[in-house]
């Protein structure tokens, strides 16, 4: 929950699980002036940042419950790819988790990953690369969903443990959709966020940019001009990736991304 400051508009962030029911005041540590939680302003309060809330729960536009990120398919078009996911994906995928859990220590005695557990990647960009990128990733042995906007990535991220997140700093940019999908990131326990490979797209970084990816809190940077060589860069990646948690995940007895 974020609270805004009456007086300096500094944002104050309050951790929800701590937020009593009733109107609470804290300190503001810019001004040291009192913040009523029932006073904040007009603006605040119908912002979702200011509720805490996402796109894909709280947002008064959307009516009906909304859908998780469909996955992609390379033998269909672009208005296919808007369909949801049927009912023999769904059970496909219910499959493919079951056993990935029960074939946990045969995987983890293997550095290559098994044919029948593809890594999940959800690709969150603008739609001038969407189905490029997607279909790229899907051509090298990736499980791909995409989101056309923030409810559906939020969504997908809550339903499905997912291998790599893709995000363009231009996705969605009416419903702020490169915050909330960064931040249902950063809400991920530290065991969560190990086991996932977030790549963040971006006309002015540079591509695997080191310091800009620390900078940034992702994995991996990369330029607009450069989305084309995603597939062969991010399975390069991956593997150093796996590599630096070699002995991390043996101990804990999960297999590699």
């Amino acid at each position: 929950m974020i609270i805004v400051c009456q007086d300096c508009g500094s944002r104050l962030q309050v951790d929800e699980a701590k937020v009593p029911s009733r109107p609470f005041s804290v300190r503001c540590p810019k001004c040291n002036s009192s913040i009523n939680s029932a006073n904040s302003s007009a603006d605040a309060a119908h912002s979702a940042l200011a509720l805490g809330e996402s796109p894909a729960t709280g947002h008064h536009r959307f009516e009906r419950p909304p859908l998780p990120a469909p996955q992609f398919d390379l033998g269909s078009n672009a208005k296919e790819n808007k369909t949801s996911v049927n009912a023999t994906d769904k059970l496909a995928e219910l499959l493919s988790g079951l056993l990935s859990q029960q074939a946990t220590t045969v995987a983890n005695s293997s550095s290559m990953r098994p044919s029948w557990n593809p890594r999940k990647a959800l690709v969150c960009i603008a739609e001038d690369n969407r189905e490029k990128l997607a279909r790229g990733l899907a051509e090298n042995g990736f499980q791909v969903f995409v989101a056309e906007d923030t409810s559906q990535a939020v969504e997908r991220m809550r339903e499905n443990q997912l291998d790599v997140v893709v995000l363009d700093q231009r996705f969605d940019p009416v419903e702020q959709g490169s915050v909330f999908v960064t931040r249902e990131v950063t809400m991920l326990r530290p065991m969560q966020r190990r086991r996932l490979f977030f790549v963040l797209i971006s006309p002015t970084l540079r591509t695997m940019d080191a310091h800009a990816a620390f900078l940034n809190n992702v994995n991996a940077t990369l330029n607009l001009s450069d989305v084309d060589e995603l597939p062969e860069l991010l399975e390069h990646r991956v593997r150093e990736y796996n590599d630096l948690y070699k002995d991390f995940n043996v101990a804990l007895g999960v297999p590699a991304l």
